[in-house]
């Protein structure tokens, strides 16, 4: 289960590569979901590389993540950049690629704010990494989605608590 110590999160930061399948769709989801429970938590994605800076989420995942009712307007990519460790109470890697690419960028002293997002699931205790559909076909986006919704659950239960 997740490391309780940032359960007073009030900004989380979503990570994976290129900031356009994954962590766009983490943030549309979460960004709902803690509307929709009436928490006022800043939200934001970024990717460990700057591959795709400016470009909309992949339209597949898009595509897959409005049919199940989720908005990706006003999400573009970007890198993760030095200021991001000190402005996000929680930074969550969807992978443990991503997680040694923000632990090796990070600040020591903001080291404590970074997780596996997959820690906060709770139908998939098996899962630790949430796989990057880039390559694969629509079965992958919709796995992501299973992921990503039960995560994202998990973390609003553990910050509502």
């Amino acid at each position: 289960m997740a490391n309780t110590q940032n359960l007073n999160a009030r900004s989380i930061l979503f990570v994976c590569l290129g900031n356009i399948c994954r962590s766009p769709t983490a943030h549309a989801i979460f960004r709902q979901l803690a509307q929709q429970a009436g928490l006022s938590i800043e939200i934001d994605s970024a990717g460990t590389a700057g591959y795709h800076k400016g470009a909309a989420p992949d339209k597949r995942a898009k595509a897959a993540g409005v049919k199940r009712g989720y908005d990706f307007s006003n999400l573009s990519a970007r890198p993760v950049i030095t200021a991001d460790f000190k402005k996000f109470d929680l930074i969550l890697a969807m992978d443990q690629s991503n997680y040694d690419e923000l632990v090796a960028a990070c600040p020591s002293e903001h080291q404590h704010k970074i997780q596996l997002f997959l820690d906060f699931a709770e139908q998939y205790p098996d899962e630790s990494e949430v796989p990057d559909p880039y390559y694969g076909g629509a079965a992958g986006f919709e796995y992501v989605l299973d992921l990503v919704e039960d995560a994202s659950k998990g973390l609003l239960n553990q910050l509502s608590r």
